[in-house]
């Protein structure tokens, strides 16, 4: 049926009446602000929805920025541990470079054997190991150090092809200690890592 048919009813209408007057209607001012109206609606609802839309992002945002946060705040204390030990690792290959290429001379060598002597429990029967090379250089030098030390007696010294130039090894009784450049580093590395 088109709006335009007349509405036809089987008996006659009962209690109606025409309003006088009615007002005639502009359809096109009428749809114009059931349209605007819409608008205004879906404008609003737009709105409502992009900002609960925009809340909820800031809202990942700020639980994402924290989790981050929390991450940083357990991973640097780790980091920062690790780069230390990487610096005093990197300070301790640079020194061992450094001392491998120091020059070997007499009171080097005299300074090392003095040292080792020191940490000595026993000061009898002490055989110094050195490397060939060194102990012809000690012998040529006519080293005080051949001769013995008052606190500690007479040595023994003797070649070894173990010891590393600028090193040695104390042999006593009680056991040996290592004064070999090599061994240091390697005690020093040993000290920072732990």
């Amino acid at each position: 049926m088109k709006w335009s048919e007349p509405i036809r009813f089987d008996q006659p209408l009962s209690d109606v009446c025409l309003l006088m007057e009615t007002p005639t209607q502009d359809w096109q001012q009428f749809l114009s602000e059931r349209e605007a109206a819409a608008y205004e609606r879906g404008r609003r609802e737009g709105e409502t929805a992009l900002n609960e839309q925009l809340l909820n992002q800031r809202n990942a945002t700020i639980e994402l920025q924290r989790g981050v946060l929390a991450s940083l705040q357990r991973t640097l204390p780790q980091v920062a541990h690790e780069a230390e030990t990487s610096l005093l690792l990197l300070a301790v290959e640079a020194a061992g470079k450094m001392v491998a290429g120091m020059p070997i001379n007499a009171p080097a060598v005299e300074a090392v054997v003095r040292e080792a002597l020191r940490q000595a429990e026993d000061s009898a029967e002490i055989v110094v190991q050195l490397h060939p090379d060194d102990l012809a250089m000690l012998r040529e030098q006519h080293s005080p150090l051949l001769a013995g030390l008052p606190e500690v007696g007479p040595l023994r010294f003797a070649n070894s092809v173990e010891v590393s130039r600028g090193g040695c090894i104390l042999q006593t009784r009680f056991g040996l200690v290592d004064a070999r450049r090599e061994t240091k580093i390697e005690q020093l590395r040993n000290s920072v890592i732990a």
